[in-house]
């Protein structure tokens, strides 16, 4: 992998996925998760957002916080990486279309730690080499396909293991800092 480019910020995912990988099913859908993510018990996910100041999604992603009972983030800057979304039609979310444009809003806004989420947009981030850390909570079930969180790289990215604990009804989360 190349260098990282520098920036300001340090990007960190906290995400779930089935054991073989997947985020989402073919069409989205997050029922294996929600249906056992109360038996998971505490995942840290309070204590991880109240580490963030900003938040860059995708549009899947941002069409299903869409769906919760209540906006997720609020008071947080919001970043919606999609280039079919129209500006300004959610207040909530500044709509950039490309990882340059999410780069230098993040910067302008003076973010210093951003949640990145959604497959696409974390594999865009890996890729470039703006991923510091990722949280990864392994849910026991296996899907066959879906949606899947890692893609294709340039080239290997190293981790260095940081911390791993075993949450409720089997649910295993792994902490590691990208960049061996």
């Amino acid at each position: 992998m190349t260098t990282p480019p520098t920036t300001p910020f340090t990007g960190a995912v906290f995400i779930a996925t089935s054991l073989d990988g997947f985020i989402a099913r073919p069409d989205g859908d997050i029922d294996w998760l929600t249906r056992r993510g109360a038996q998971a018990g505490e995942t840290g996910y309070d204590e991880f957002t109240a580490g963030i100041d900003a938040l860059v999604m995708g549009r899947g992603t941002y069409e299903k916080a869409l769906t919760f009972d209540t906006w997720p983030y609020p008071g947080r800057t919001v970043l919606l990486l999609s280039r079919r979304a129209v500006p300004g039609a959610d207040p909530r979310v500044h709509v950039v279309p490309d990882l340059d444009s999410a780069v230098a809003a993040l910067t302008a806004a003076g973010a210093r730690r951003v949640y990145v989420d959604g497959g696409r947009v974390v594999q865009s981030f890996l890729a470039a080499g703006l991923i510091g850390e990722i949280t990864l909570t392994t849910v026991p079930v296996l899907l066959g396909r879906g949606l899947p969180l890692f893609g294709p790289l340039p080239a290997d990215v190293d981790l260095r293991h940081l911390r791993t604990r075993v949450l409720g009804a089997g649910f295993v989360q792994t902490t590691y800092a990208v960049g061996g």
